[in-house]
């Protein structure tokens, strides 16, 4: 497990089992996938069932074109999260993940982590995602389709 600086400006980055692990120990804690539509349809997503519903699914970025999604905020609360619950934010790879979590910690949420492994993880040799880390590769809970 690795932490963020602080002035980054969320709680800081967990790789996926650590954030499996958190969300088993911390019941309050909700895990946000801010991937696109067809992402968590095609590619899975996180099995809500699993996680005792404990999973969202409002896209930081939307698709086609991968554009700032002007309503995230607002698609939050809608979800019904709360400002002071604990929330892991996951993308494909991190990266989306992080720039949510900052916005939504400057926005009086979290507070906010990084599952920074993503669901896909990073491409291995091949340039293939799923085999190195994420939280598919880690076995964590999932469904497609």
């Amino acid at each position: 497990m690795t932490q963020s600086d602080p002035a980054e400006g969320y709680a800081g980055d967990l790789e996926s089992r650590a954030a499996h692990a958190l969300l088993e120990r911390e019941p309050e804690a909700l895990l946000l996938d801010v991937r696109s539509a067809p992402e968590w349809e095609y590619v899975g997503r996180p099995d809500p069932a699993a996680l005792g519903g404990r999973v969202a699914f409002v896209s930081w970025k939307t698709w086609p074109g991968m554009l700032p999604n002007q309503r995230f905020l607002e698609a939050v609360a809608e979800a019904g999260v709360g400002t002071g619950r604990p929330l892991l934010l996951l993308c494909r790879s991190g990266q989306r993940s992080r720039e949510a979590a900052i916005a939504l910690t400057a926005a009086g949420y979290g507070p906010c982590w990084n599952v920074s492994d993503g669901f896909e993880g990073p491409k291995d040799a091949e340039g293939h995602r799923n085999s190195l880390a994420g939280w598919r590769a880690a076995g964590l809970p999932w469904v497609q389709g």
